[in-house]
């Protein structure tokens, strides 16, 4: 068999969007910027072409609602119909604006989550985390995605929405069907299912923005609510929906990942363990170096407002335009052998696992602690961490844009 060159991948093929390391080091080496023959989409794969991009919002605008994405003119339309005639359609707000509207959202928001309010959270996330590892620590073994990696993130930001962590399980539901339109191509079937689960969920936030109006509580769905100053107008519901979407899916999917990749790297990796437990010092460098290897968002978009040259390559205007932080993790012009996980690497945090520029992950502090906290009480009460069922092949479920582990069955022994 011969060696593979870049046309014999495809990132719309299941088994590459899980494994995508050995695709992205031969775009590094022969197509930097690369052209994908089946959506016309340019995915941009080196580190400092990225910095680039990510920094100029005039050439390289988040607002991609001209383009119909994965789903084509037909499905797109379909959607929208469905959440304007009965729910609320989707605006452009936080993640999809450029400045200066972008800084309006991102000012009301970093008036809510604030870096005292996350110092703030650090008791509550560890009694979150130590509570679900008491939910299963006797039993010697657990499905960690199901019963851990899912419900720490999903419980936090659920209450901290002011939601109650009982209905965790209905919230990721919420959460699967707002991305499912970025993951993969859908029937007009699938599209109308999706759109109807939507709904749900803003039906049910509406209520709950309407209720706090009247009743503030010091909640984030209160903060958004009453986040305006006297000079500024409140949020519109429209804006309101468009802003839960946004964190309901990043503080499920995101942080849910770069939790199971944490342990899928203990696994395969096991001396960490000892060294962790041994030093727990060494847990925040295991963090960023996690979030390097296995960003947990691969990739998101953008769209040129004009003809760009990126690397040799020139990019038409109206052209959608992928950054893949996955990609620019790996760049061995940024990190040193960066294929290999080095728990003592200098500069793993430079990772853009969490974006930079305007669009940096608004939630970035929080998830950064979750990890810290649940990786500190994993090792510190159970050791020889293994598994007890081998990993599905492919490891992942279909993605264009997140690395989604399918399921992750533990054995391990209590540390008494």
């Amino acid at each position: 068999m011969g060696t593979k060159t870049v046309s014999d991948y495809s990132m719309l093929d299941h088994a590459t969007q899980s494994d995508p390391y050995e695709f992205y080091a031969l775009l590094h080496e022969e197509c930097p910027v690369y052209h994908m023959p089946e959506t016309g989409f340019y995915m941009v794969t080196k580190y400092e072409d990225m910095r680039r991009v990510l920094k100029d919002t005039d050439i390289f605008t988040s607002d991609v609602r001209r383009t119909v994405g994965l789903q084509g003119d037909g499905n797109t339309n379909i959607y929208q119909e469905i959440l304007a005639d009965r729910g609320w359609s989707h605006v452009q707000t936080l993640q999809r604006t450029d400045p200066p509207e972008h800084t309006r959202y991102r000012k009301l928001l970093d008036r809510v989550f604030t870096a005292k309010r996350v110092r703030g959270m650090l008791p509550y996330i560890e009694d979150v985390t130590n509570e679900l590892i008491d939910g299963w620590i006797d039993d010697g073994e657990v499905e960690f995605i199901s019963k851990f990696a899912m419900p720490q993130p999903g419980i936090i930001i659920a209450e901290q929405l002011g939601l109650d962590r009982s209905q965790v399980g209905t919230f990721k539901k919420w959460a699967d069907a707002m991305l499912a339109t970025a993951i993969k191509p859908l029937t007009e079937a699938q599209i109308r299912a999706t759109a109807e689960i939507e709904l749900e969920a803003q039906h049910f936030f509406a209520k709950v923005f309407e209720d706090r109006r009247t009743n503030p509580t010091d909640d984030l769905m209160s903060g958004f609510v009453h986040a305006h100053g006297d000079d500024e107008e409140p949020l519109t519901m429209h804006e309101l929906q468009n802003l839960m979407h946004q964190l309901i899916t990043g503080g499920f999917e995101t942080t849910q990942s770069a939790l199971a990749h944490s342990m899928w790297l203990l696994l395969r990796h096991p001396e960490l363990q000892t060294r962790l437990r041994d030093d727990p010092s060494l847990i925040k460098n295991f963090v960023e170096e996690a979030l390097r290897f296995e960003s947990p968002v691969q990739g998101l978009s953008r769209m040129t407002t004009q003809d760009v040259d990126i690397g040799g390559i020139t990019i038409p205007a109206n052209s959608m335009v992928v950054v893949r932080y996955g990609a620019a993790n790996r760049d061995p012009d940024k990190f040193e052998c960066p294929h290999q996980f080095d728990l003592d690497r200098k500069n793993a945090g430079a990772h853009i696992a969490f974006g930079m520029g305007a669009h940096f992950c608004v939630g970035a502090m929080l998830a950064r602690q979750e990890m810290i906290s649940a990786v500190t009480h994993i090792v510190r009460r159970m050791e020889n961490i293994r598994l007890a069922k081998e990993m599905s092949d492919p490891v992942h479920d279909t993605s264009l844009f997140f690395l989604p582990i399918r399921e992750m069955y533990l054995a391990f022994d209590k540390i008494t």
